[in-house]
């Protein structure tokens, strides 16, 4: 029987008009591992009731949790969690769950995220640990996404690039700003391998994103040489 608690949405952050991250004070605190995920549900006066899961995008402390959520359209939650609910009320949540798709701080070795959409949640969660747990691994993050305006978590990021924290290469896909020097387009097999972290490294390699993006990624870092046990997905849609 899974356990809910009721948490209490203290900020959020509105990252583009379909996606923002909400701060939940924990009611039972717990510690969640960079790249976990939980359950959020919502419940009708009537009863009826539906859950779904969503990434954590901050696990840094034991009584508050970020979850960063993108709306569905279609769905029956995430149009609530985007555009309803406010600072100060409730929201009944599970414990973290999920142990493949996880970094641990005490490894040493380096580390590739590649990220497709809000599929940078969960790797900006291990992107958070990392700053205050192993600031000396190795970490390097491609991100891509459709426009400018489709960008999550842009402030940190652009902390990230002018204080040259971590490389991040963005790749944009239907538009860019008129600055960036790299053509409109998805990532080709070829570019990845150019400008990831190279298999004689042997990174540990996250993978987050729509069904397609993570499928044509992944097999792309493989035929570049890493071995496929060191590479790790999550994939929606």
């Amino acid at each position: 029987m899974t356990d809910w608690q009721i948490t209490t949405v203290i900020s959020q952050v509105r990252h583009t008009d379909s996606a923002r991250s909400l701060r939940l004070a924990l009611s039972e605190p717990f510690q969640g591992r960079p790249g976990q995920h939980l359950d959020i549900r919502l419940t009708a006066e009537d009863g009826y009731s539906t859950a779904r899961t969503y990434s954590l995008s901050d696990v840094r402390e034991n009584r508050t949790v970020e979850v960063t959520v993108e709306r569905a359209e279609d769905g029956e939650v995430s149009p609530y969690l985007v555009d309803v609910v406010e600072v100060g009320e409730p929201l009944e949540v599970t414990q973290p769950h999920g142990g493949w798709f996880t970094w641990d701080g005490r490894d040493t070795a380096p580390v590739q995220l590649i990220a497709g959409g809000s599929g940078l949640a969960p790797l900006m969660a291990m992107i958070r640990t990392r700053e205050v747990v192993a600031p000396t691994v190795p970490f390097d993050l491609v991100y891509s996404l459709r426009s400018p305006d489709r960008m999550l978590f842009a402030d940190d990021l652009r902390q990230l690039i002018e204080h040259r924290r971590l490389p991040v290469h963005l790749a944009h896909t239907r538009s860019a700003p008129a600055d960036d020097p790299r053509p409109v387009g998805r990532l080709s097999a070829d570019e990845l391998a150019e400008i990831t972290i190279g298999p004689e490294h042997e990174p540990a390699v996250y993978i987050c994103g729509p069904n397609r993006f993570v499928e044509h990624c992944a097999a792309a870092m493989v035929a570049a040489g890493h071995q496929p046990g060191r590479v790790r997905t999550e994939r929606f849609g």
